[in-house]
């Protein structure tokens, strides 16, 4: 067997992905990553092709990544790969037997994600500098960002008619293109309204796009460039915190639940599919509690 036809095996389960789950692209690349470096792996340590593999081989890969360093949750992650790509491979009988059937996947802790407060929030949002038709557009995403706790990825790809602005909601694609109805809120709705009406135009420069957020190289933002953007605020105000491209997200969930909302509507506003994926929020709404507990109660 060919490397090349590795690469096939590759292609042909990636478009199967996109057909039959309707996964986001971003899912779909990091299978593809992962089997591509394996593929690689296999065939200059061990002269095999993907549809060669043992169980061995499989723990042999996860062993080396463990002593390269990698965490339990990455060692999931390729482990869910591999059995994503070898599942696929049964069901086109190609393969009769399943190399991942007996390797147990390892345990993960659940890790709190990191939040920001109240306060902090406050200081990242006022940190751009409005005067200008940048620093008015990143006002305006991270307003919008809190204000509706959509990902990253949905927020840089929005487009101008995703947005209902007399009624104040976005519609939004989610993962696996599951669509909801996110509502604004107020202030990040006037900060819209203004930065679309004043500012937009400038960042266009003439030019024609859909796409809500432009910037002055191009139609869309990456969401390294938007990541870029939080760490570069979040320094300039003086916020330590290890931050993720998510923390605006988490501090969303996060200030709904300690301000009193159902978890379930916190889960439906995020777009979580299962209802456990958005309980963690719960454990950080409880350490607040105690903290405040602590701080407050006479006997705390």
């Amino acid at each position: 067997m060919k490397l090349s036809d590795s690469l096939s095996s590759i292609e042909l389960f990636q478009d199967a992905l996109w057909v039959e789950r309707g996964l986001s692209e971003n899912t779909i690349s990091a299978y593809r990553s992962d089997l591509k470096l394996f593929s690689k792996w296999l065939s200059d340590k061990k002269g095999k092709q993907l549809l060669e593999v043992d169980q061995s081989d499989l723990s042999d890969y996860l062993a080396l990544k463990y002593q390269q360093g990698s965490s339990a949750r990455s060692a999931a992650r390729l482990l869910s790969s591999f059995r994503q790509f070898y599942a696929y491979q049964l069901r086109e009988g190609i393969l009769d037997e399943d190399p991942c059937a007996r390797i147990e996947p390892p345990r993960l802790g659940k890790p709190l994600p990191v939040s920001l407060s109240e306060e902090e929030v406050s200081l990242l949002l006022d940190a751009p500098d409005i005067a200008n038709p940048e620093g008015y557009r990143d006002r305006t995403m991270l307003e919008l960002l809190y204000a509706t706790g959509l990902r990253v990825s949905e927020l840089v790809t929005m487009q101008l008619g995703q947005v209902n602005f007399r009624q104040g909601v976005v519609r939004v694609f989610g993962k696996g293109s599951k669509e909801r109805l996110v509502p604004i809120g107020e202030e990040a709705l006037e900060w819209l309204i203004s930065y679309v009406e004043d500012f937009r135009g400038e960042l266009l420069k003439g030019q024609q796009s859909n796409y809500l957020f432009p910037t002055c190289r191009g139609p869309v933002m990456t969401r390294q460039t938007f990541w870029y953007m939080i760490k570069r605020n979040a320094k300039a105000v003086g916020i330590t915190k290890q931050l993720s491209p998510h923390t605006l997200r988490h501090a969303f969930a996060t200030h709904l639940l300690n301000h009193g909302a159902d978890l379930r509507v916190v889960q439906l506003l995020l777009g979580h599919s299962d209802l456990s994926t958005t309980q963690i929020y719960t454990h950080i709404a409880r350490e607040r509690l105690k903290d405040l507990h602590s701080q407050f109660h006479p006997r705390g």
